[in-house]
């Protein structure tokens, strides 16, 4: 009876801890086997090679951050509002998603062909954003204003390493949602 091999969503699940801790320079062979507790030869069972996999990794980003988001924002209705906060939750509060999003960007950065995908998957998001906008905001420029500064909060507040004097980011986020959403 042969060995089992392991499943080909579990090295683009390792690939993708792996992302969002290390980067995309620490998305190795070896290393993901060794995390695995596996040889390195089932790998080349599912992928040619290591650009393979991280084009496999992306696919998973990509679908998950975008169509799975899409969806389930969609299947729990509510009004525009409720759909944009809960996208952003999704999106940037999760323990999965968010630490991919910041590697994903970050390897963007060195790396046209991810910063291609990574435009295409921003003007998904900007595109719920301003279809949500659009429903209380008549004026075209400030709703691309709005969907500009909604996008940037959340992602921005991520890195933003400033104090709010006695209040806390979670008071200002709030606040600045209520602001860009007339709340």
């Amino acid at each position: 009876m042969g060995t089992a091999r392991t499943p080909r969503d579990r090295w683009v699940e390792e690939g993708l801890r792996v992302l969002a801790t290390g980067g995309v320079d620490a998305v190795r062979v070896e290393a993901l086997a060794k995390r695995l507790g596996v040889t390195k030869g089932g790998f080349y069972g599912y992928f040619d090679d290591r650009g393979a996999l991280l084009e496999a990794m992306l696919d998973t980003w990509e679908r998950e951050s975008t169509d799975e988001v899409l969806a389930r924002i969609e299947r729990e209705g509510g009004d525009p509002k409720q759909k944009i906060h809960r996208a952003g939750v999704l999106t940037f509060s999760s323990d999965r998603l968010l630490p991919i999003d910041l590697a994903v960007r970050d390897w963007a950065r060195r790396d046209e062909a991810v910063a291609d995908r990574l435009r295409r998957v921003d003007n998904r998001r900007m595109d719920l954003l301003r279809e949500m906008i659009g429903t209380f905001c008549e004026d075209p420029d400030e709703v691309e204003a709005r969907s500009m500064l909604a996008f940037c909060v959340a992602i921005g507040a991520h890195f933003l390493a400033a104090d709010h004097g006695d209040r806390t980011r979670d008071q200002v986020l709030g606040r600045a949602a209520d602001l860009l959403l007339d709340r």
